[in-house]
């Protein structure tokens, strides 16, 4: 059913996870090169589309309250990614924004989960149906990269290579569902003042494999990289040698790794009951964290 005849659209804005983050070079104007393994979780945001006669913007949902004034406006200065991208979409494509918009914000902010861009995606996914405008559009891909890196990547929610400041996507390796939990201290993390603690030495890229779908061959691959931004990160939020030590130990969990430049941190398990129950467990234990399980590999945008 298209959204005109509903006229009501939810999208699903997914967590993404960087399975691994390497750092590969940095640029004169002082942007760091990745070189990242993208896939995204069916935990996330969601934005609801549907008719009005002006544009309208709201923010809903448990982590609403972190957002200020500039982030809750909905002229085209808005300090929100997903209002930016509704006038950039409208603006290129040549359309009149008579849509209400409402974000429900169900990812910690500054998580290292791509929260704002994913929702940024999610809007830019949803209005493109609503104005019926082919996903292959000439100024797309244009808009979506001037509007934020990690954009781009977000829009299909499918897993990929990220490389060069997030404008370079590649082929993922074929890989299947996998159980994951996600946990987050409670504390913000900011991107660029991880960036500016970074002082490690940078990596060559590297050759991925065809495929990662056989079982272990996903954890095997993963085990032998890294995230890069591990050091900087928890010099910024201490309390991430705690998350990781916690759900190494959980029953079930193959690997453990900050998303990110963090604070959030995720466990890949080898059975959907043990990581419902790790996360029970570390929600049980930690009150003040955030955590959440289901599976990586798994998003559905409505």
């Amino acid at each position: 059913m298209s959204a005109t005849e509903t006229r009501l659209l939810t999208i699903f804005a997914p967590a993404k996870i960087n399975l691994y983050l390497h750092i590969t070079g940095r640029l004169d104007n002082g942007y760091h090169i990745l070189d990242s393994l993208v896939a995204f979780a069916d935990i996330g945001d969601s934005i609801e589309i549907e008719s009005a006669t002006e544009f309208e913007f709201r923010i809903e949902g448990p982590y609403a309250g972190g957002f200020g004034p500039k982030d809750r406006d909905h002229s085209p200065d808005s300090s929100n990614l997903v209002v930016q991208a509704v006038w950039a979409l409208a603006r290129a494509a040549q359309k009149i924004p008579n849509v209400r918009i409402k974000l429900t914000k169900n990812l910690p902010i500054a998580s290292g989960l791509g929260g704002g861009s994913s929702d940024a995606a999610a809007v830019i996914w949803g209005l493109l149906e609503w104005w019926k405008i082919p996903r292959q559009t000439h100024y797309l891909q244009g808009l979506m990269a001037r509007l934020g890196a990690d954009i781009p990547a977000c829009l299909t929610c499918a897993p990929v290579r990220v490389r060069g400041i997030g404008d370079i996507l590649d082929p993922a390796p074929a890989m299947n569902e996998i159980p994951i939990v996600l946990v987050n201290p409670g504390k913000p993390c900011l991107t660029g003042e991880v960036f500016s603690r970074f002082n490690g030495s940078y990596r060559e890229p590297m050759a991925l494999p065809p495929s990662l779908e056989k079982s272990g061959a996903l954890i095997s691959f993963l085990a032998q990289q890294r995230n890069d931004l591990m050091k900087p990160a928890s010099e910024t939020v201490p309390e991430i040698g705690n998350v990781l030590n916690i759900l190494n130990v959980q029953d079930g969990c193959t690997l453990a790794r900050l998303t990110g430049s963090g604070a959030t941190c995720f466990g890949l398990f080898d059975d959907e009951a043990k990581a419902r129950k790790a996360a029970k467990s570390i929600a049980a234990d930690n009150p003040d964290w955030w955590v959440k399980s289901g599976w990586l590999n798994r998003p559905e945008r409505y």
